[in-house]
């Protein structure tokens, strides 16, 4: 099940618990509890803290607890725990054994501190190809291992598709508290107890807004502005990091292999990176945090005001704006009502969702091709809707494309309408040439048609562009005094991981030289 070197890296991991814990399978007569019983049998091999017992009696089987030698476990992986779980494995089994967490002791103050007469009873459903699934279960396992009234089990809805069909999952990661639906996408455990515990927002929003003034900071934690935090803080001023989620649209990308000097990997490895880098350096990190609005300072030398969502004002010198983007969505009736109900955006996460189902890609681009490309293995058929009466994809993926059976490629198609009752059930497409409608009956939808500047929240604020670009100068500075911008929120063209890297560093630089250069105004 495991290569010789997984299990040398495994052992190296497990000599970090110090007490015994057990695997307890529930297991039954298929090829999956086979492959279960041989990979929970190979990790007890590699530990004698590690025993296993197989009277497990969960109804949903195969599944596997972890749990402390002799108490009920409180959290179960209802499938195989490979791929991007994997981790999650590894950290449950070093948790359990008492290895301790990487977390604030004031979080783990508020995870102790929920209490529910019932139990609060966890259920995430994700699929093993999925790239932000593992935050969520990981930051579940954690509240389960710290407080006894918590329990979690990883479901895999590609294992139980009967599940995923009862209860219309049709994106992941989708979590079920206590039988009922809690939440979906990606979520930190900051947020997770914001949503379970109201008041908690509150307090860290007090907590936040009492922070002393900043002298630079950063909104955004994708490559630009992981590389702007890491340049300012290097500078010895004193610099806070705000993002919604560290990382960005590189958490969305599999993989990265025009990094320079890095020959491939992977979005959520790159992301991880990024965060150890930055807390590295003596920054501020707040996350997830979003932002709601900007006040630039009165003139040169105030202090701005940063609002996050949940009341907090952050005070900064300078500002840098490093918010990136994010899908783009078509625009037309139904896909916002039927998001997450069959319209998706990351084939990579929800793709396994719709095995044996009829779906279809808009966006003739790399993206729309690619993601057409690896949901032909998985879906019964495939369409393809390009609105130019070409495919701009390379001539590689057009030519893979072409190949398969089971994908029609539709030119000079306009989307006009998503459809669907409860789910999504076809689209409505206009041919542009023949100006003639045509109905789509499939069960999904892909949509891959670029990306769009996260810059809403300041468009009544700073110079945008007619496609929602924040206007810089050359060296990242915005229309207003002290607030400068970096990477795919800009006019800075050629969207990329290495461009937006450089542009964060320069907009930091930039700061810098604001900082210097501008005297604080008398009281």
């Amino acid at each position: 099940m495991l290569d010789d070197n997984i299990k040398a890296q495994l052992q190296a991991h497990l000599e970090k618990v110090v007490q015994p814990i057990e695997l307890v399978a529930s297991l039954d007569e298929s090829d999956t509890s086979h492959e279960m019983r041989e990979l929970i049998h190979e990790i007890a091999a590699l530990s004698d803290k590690v025993s296993v017992r197989e009277d497990g009696r969960l109804e949903r089987r195969p599944s596997f607890g972890v749990a402390c030698a002799g108490e009920a476990p409180r959290i179960h992986f209802a499938g195989l725990p490979m791929g991007h779980e994997f981790t999650s494995l590894i950290l449950a089994l070093l948790q359990t054994g008492g290895h301790p967490p990487k977390v604030e002791p004031e979080t783990l103050a508020e995870v102790r501190a929920l209490k529910s007469a019932e139990g609060l009873r966890f259920e995430t459903f994700i699929s093993l190809s999925c790239h932000n699934c593992p935050d969520v279960v990981q930051a579940l396992n954690l509240m389960a291992v710290v407080n006894p009234a918590v329990s979690h089990v990883m479901v895999d809805g590609a294992l139980f598709q009967n599940e995923v069909e009862s209860r219309q999952i049709m994106a992941v990661p989708s979590v079920f508290l206590n039988s009922q639906p809690f939440g979906q996408g990606r979520m930190e455990l900051a947020g997770i107890l914001a949503k379970i515990d109201p008041s908690a927002s509150s307090r860290d929003a007090e907590a936040l807004s009492a922070k002393e003034p900043f002298e630079v900071l950063v909104i955004g934690g994708g490559p630009a502005g992981s590389a702007a935090a890491i340049y300012a803080a290097r500078k010895g001023v004193r610099t806070g990091i705000v993002a919604e989620r560290f990382g960005g649209q590189v958490l969305d990308t599999l993989a990265i292999e025009n990094f320079i000097s890095v020959k491939e990997t992977e979005g959520p490895k790159l992301a991880a990176a990024l965060e150890e880098h930055v807390r590295h350096y003596d920054v501020d990190v707040m996350s997830p945090q979003k932002v709601v609005c900007i006040d630039p300072a009165p003139q040169p030398g105030m202090l701005a005001k940063v609002r996050l969502e949940n009341g907090a004002v952050l005070k900064a010198r300078s500002v840098i704006l490093a918010t990136g983007a994010q899908w783009r969505e078509m625009g037309v009736p139904g896909e916002r009502e039927f998001r997450s109900r069959g319209v998706a955006y990351c084939p990579h996460c929800d793709g396994p969702l719709f095995k044996d189902k009829r779906v279809a890609v808009i966006g003739g681009g790399n993206s729309g091709v690619e993601a057409a490309i690896d949901l032909a293995g998985l879906a019964t058929h495939v369409s393809l809707l390009e609105f130019a009466p070409e495919l701009r994809a390379d001539a590689v993926l057009q030519a893979k494309l072409a190949s398969l059976p089971n994908v029609t490629v539709i030119k000079n198609a306009q989307t006009i309408e998503v459809t669907g009752t409860d789910r999504v059930n076809g689209l409505v497409y206009q041919d542009r040439a023949a100006s003639v409608r045509h109905k789509l009956d499939l069960e999904g939808i892909f949509v891959q048609i670029g990306l769009s500047p996260n810059t809403h929240f300041v468009k009544d604020t700073l110079d945008i562009t007619g496609s929602g670009e924040i206007a810089v100068d050359p060296r990242g500075q915005t229309s207003a005094h002290g607030i400068f911008a970096a990477g795919d929120c800009t006019t800075v063209p050629y969207k990329q991981i290495i461009i937006a890297m450089g542009d964060g560093a320069k907009a930091s630089l930039s700061a810098f030289d604001y900082l210097i250069r501008t005297s604080v105004p008398a009281a």
